[in-house]
């Protein structure tokens, strides 16, 4: 009929596939220490100009086991483990509340690669919050004030209003805009760590680094 789009033909999504040819990982060529090994490939994720190198899927559960995944962005990563920062009122603030354990997943597609990463989750210190949180664009920040995260909302224009009256609130002083006390960072210590790399017929490369102890063991998983 005049007037209306031609119907997409359908996709058959269980043809949708492709060789990963790019690189191999081999146990002689990681480094003994897992978040050297990360720091490695995320600097060539960098190198490489990815759109969003730092995104990262973050998992958590709550009381009743119910999985949850969202994309959130890495902000620290050093032997210490991985910091990201959210509202602690959010549905993965009361899950880690309820659960302090969490995984999180780079996916690096250009490169063939993933990272897994397993273990706690515990607040950062009051004060590092407060360091990052003066590092965020204004606007970020009165966001952080105004979203009530994960919360149902009556429509756009709520939050909007809601936007334009932290800025009223701010004044003129916009930049001594102070950190919500309910936003603020966590950090996932690893105990599991798992580096991927695609390769011919699926037979990709899992490297997984587990933690024992002071030490961490290095073992070839089969893809």
């Amino acid at each position: 009929m005049a007037g209306h789009p031609a119907a997409c033909p359908p996709v058959n999504i269980a043809d949708l596939r492709r060789e990963y040819h790019r690189a191999a990982l081999a146990e002689a060529d990681v480094d003994p220490d897992p978040l050297r090994q990360f720091d490695r490939w995320l600097s060539e994720a960098v190198r490489a100009e990815l759109p969003e190198p730092t995104a990262m899927t973050l998992a958590t559960a709550d009381t009743d086991g119910r999985p949850s995944a969202r994309i959130v962005l890495l902000k620290g990563a050093d032997a210490q483990g991985f910091v990201f920062y959210t509202n602690y009122a959010s549905r993965k603030g009361s899950d880690l509340a309820a659960r302090a354990q969490a995984a999180l997943l780079f996916h690096w597609v250009e490169l063939e690669r993933q990272v897994r990463v397993e273990g706690p989750v515990a607040k950062v210190a009051e004060a590092e919050s407060d360091a990052y949180f003066a590092t965020r664009p204004l606007l970020s920040r009165l966001g952080a004030w105004a979203s009530p995260q994960s919360r149902a909302i009556p429509d756009r224009g709520w939050l909007e209003r809601e936007f334009a009256a932290a800025q009223r609130r701010v004044g003129a002083d916009g930049e001594s805009v102070p950190r919500p006390p309910h936003w603020g960072g966590y950090r996932l210590v690893p105990e599991v760590m798992e580096f991927w790399q695609g390769r011919q017929s699926r037979l990709h490369d899992r490297i997984r680094y587990a933690r024992d102890g002071g030490t961490w063991r290095i073992a070839r998983l089969a893809p």
